[in-house]
């Protein structure tokens, strides 16, 4: 197939940049594709695997007193703060490590982290007391802040506005694939109980740290940084990649300045989105963190739990492509965002409301809820970067979002009291339908806000600069 160069222009030309040929376009895409998106979404996957596995430790082999909590003496009470240390450092480093990653280059930052949150979750394994566990919990949260909004960002180097929500997701639902996986390893690794004298919690710990370790290597080589410097495309793909990007993406050689940072920090719309990522990153928190538990209050015992934890996250993978594909391809993020996050609400607010003895009805409504709260995120993300235009507000917005998430996150350790088991949990379910419902509710108000400043931007420029 004859590639097509793009027509170079001045850097500071408004014009916007030729077209590339629809097919040759399609070939350097998916050229893209096959070297960044897999990666990207294994390097989550694992990050997720090792941030969550926690919840699992929390009930593995409870019924013989051989779980995390019985053997490290450890509260409810303790244990989720525990968990809120994590978020805290979360919260604390993403900005700063956003930074790092585009001095220090994407592949060697990102490197950096895996190692060393591998290295820390293998830790885990050895930790024997509530100080311990709290001590390197929030280790794990410095060097895994920086990731997902590290990965947002890395994208806006490589894609257009209208092609980030699919491979968001795609490396978001990852995280939902981690949990099925999750539940199946904690499930296999539960009958290593005893095995060298280590409870199976603690080898659960340290065979989920090994793998973060050893790709981290191969993230350091085989990780692209940015097309400028791809060596792995042609001369002529190169200069196609650098040339569309050129009004819709972040350059690899440009740094951030002190009057755009000022400029998004004052960018009042921005705290629209962070506000409405407040609102999704409870549920999604909970979630990650107390499916088991949940699972464990359907009447599913012992080991069982582990393994049913598995269909919920399976589901909500599926869903959460097929949403952010349409959301995409219909350029209708917002109102993708609105619909699926009520659907995660309305499976919140079944579980509510019905019995507590409702098992199989409630199992279907976690599914539910799951399903919406977990598809909703991609393209919420997708619409955020699409309407940041220069290197330095997509580093510094991408962050600040993903910061701003952090107080739902912390209060997501917190909705799913360990006294409520019995009664089904009804707290944390009400708290999630509830911010679901704020989610949808901002959307379809920041998307009737756009649509407004597209109206006087068409008059004015005679185009439609904010995305939907």
């Amino acid at each position: 197939m004859a590639e097509v160069d793009v027509i170079s222009r001045p850097q500071n030309s408004e014009e916007p940049p030729t077209e590339l040929d629809p097919a040759v376009r399609k070939a350097l895409v998916w050229k893209q594709d096959l070297r960044i998106v897999p990666l990207c979404a294994a390097i989550y996957l694992l990050c997720y695997l090792d941030r969550s596995n926690i919840g699992n430790a929390k009930v593995l082999n409870a019924a013989t007193k051989d779980d995390l909590l019985s053997q490290t003496k450890m509260s409810n009470f303790q244990y989720t703060i525990a968990l809120m240390v994590f978020l805290i450092a979360y919260a604390l480093f993403e900005v700063p490590s956003n930074i790092l990653l585009k001095r220090l280059s994407p592949s060697k930052w990102i490197a950096f982290l895996m190692l060393s949150w591998g290295a820390v979750t293998m830790g885990l394994g050895g930790a024997h007391s509530y100080g311990a566990v709290t001590a390197i919990r929030f280790l794990l949260g410095v060097f895994e802040a920086g990731l997902f909004p590290g990965l947002v960002y890395y994208l806006t180097f490589w894609y257009r506005t209208d092609e980030r929500s699919i491979r968001v997701a795609a490396i978001l639902a990852s995280a939902t694939l981690a949990g099925a996986f999750g539940g199946a390893i904690a499930y296999g690794v539960g009958h290593m109980n005893g095995t060298s004298k280590l409870s199976a919690w603690r080898w659960l710990f340290i065979l989920e740290g090994i793998p973060s370790c050893l790709s981290s290597i191969f993230v350091f080589f085989f990780l692209p940084d940015y097309p400028e410097t791809a060596q792995w495309l042609t001369p002529s793909e190169r200069a196609n990649a650098i040339s569309r990007l050129r009004l819709e993406g972040s350059k690899g050689s440009a740094r951030t300045t002190w009057k755009e940072a000022r400029e998004t920090l004052t960018d009042w719309r921005l705290y629209a989105h962070y506000a409405i990522y407040f609102g999704i990153s409870t549920p999604f928190s909970s979630l990650s963190l107390f499916t088991p538990s949940i699972t464990s209050g359907l009447n599913y015992k012992g080991l069982q739990a582990q393994l049913m934890t598995v269909p919920p996250y399976a589901v909500a993978y599926v869903v959460t492509l097929l949403v952010s594909w349409s959301a995409d391809h219909f350029n209708a993020r917002a109102l993708h965002s609105a619909l699926f996050a009520t659907i995660g609400a309305a499976g919140f607010l079944a579980s509510a409301v019905l019995p507590p003895d409702a098992y199989t009805q409630r199992y279907g409504c976690l599914i539910v809820a799951a399903s919406g709260a977990f598809s909703c995120i991609p393209p919420l993300l997708g619409w955020l970067s699409s309407n940041l235009h220069s290197t330095g507000a997509a580093g510094l917005a991408i962050a600040l979002n993903i910061s701003f998430g952090a107080p739902g996150q912390i209060a997501g350790v917190w909705i799913y009291k360990a006294n409520e088991k019995e009664k089904g949990y009804p707290t944390g379910h009400w708290t999630n339908a509830g911010l679901l419902f704020f989610v949808a509710a901002g959307c379809v108000g920041l998307w009737g806000y756009y649509r407004a400043l597209n109206r006087r931007s068409l008059r004015e420029e005679g185009r439609a600069k904010w995305a939907l």
